[in-house]
């Protein structure tokens, strides 16, 4: 665990369960990663990479927010593995359905946040408006009962994709955040190192957003 802040200390509270147990050498152990791209230029949003070995995909919790108007959530998630390059195994049909909020969030003109043991939509900051730019929506999905198992490797994107004026589809520019979770074999890769405060604080001042620039 590491602060990063450069002027506040940190009050660490944790609790840790284990059990005494033979451990066998082939056990899969839990990972997590944080990711986060400010400005995403590529339309493509990567979840996870790097990831070697066999195990398997339980979930991720993304933070989102749209930087433009409209409807934003109509991008696939795609998990390349075991050797996938241009096409993945598995592919989504939108953002929503990933997160079985399909079709939309919108209930009446009005996201609505809804919770499940599996999925859900548990923030819309502010709540009042829709389709604003600034808006920002977390989100989880847990594959528990459905989990995706892999034997050598896998990444794992999702497409940053709204649409556009004539119902084609928006490449946009959103700041996304997320957090992979998975279990495999070890060793696993190295993890990139997590950037500065200043990349990723967040700021908000009276009802106005503040969007951090690129650089």
């Amino acid at each position: 665990m590491t602060n990063i802040n450069d002027a506040d200390p940190m009050t660490l509270y944790y609790q840790i369960n284990y059990t005494l147990t033979d451990v066998p050498a082939d056990a899969a152990y839990f990972h997590a990663q944080f990711q986060r791209t400010r400005i995403n230029e590529t339309s493509d949003y990567t979840i996870i990479d790097g990831i070697r070995r066999e195990g398997h995909y339980v979930g991720v919790y993304v933070a989102w927010q749209v930087n433009n108007n409209g409807w934003w959530g109509e991008g696939e998630i795609k998990f390349f593995m075991d050797g996938d390059k241009k096409f993945p195994t598995i592919v989504g049909t939108g953002t929503e359905d990933y997160f079985c909020g399909s079709y939309n969030f919108d209930r009446q003109g009005k996201y609505t946040t809804f919770t499940t043991p599996y999925a859900g939509l548990v923030q819309v900051l502010p709540s009042d408006i829709t389709y604003k730019s600034g808006q920002r929506f977390g989100l989880y999905r847990w594959h528990i009962v459905d989990s995706i198992r892999f034997k050598k490797d896998l990444r794992v994107t999702i497409q940053d994709l709204g649409w556009r004026h004539g119902g084609c589809y928006l490449p946009q520019q959103s700041d996304i955040s997320s957090v992979c979770f998975w279990y495999q074999a070890e060793p696993h890769a190295n993890f990139s190192q997590l950037p500065g405060w200043q990349h990723l604080e967040m700021n908000k001042c009276g009802n106005k957003r503040i969007i951090s620039p690129e650089k």
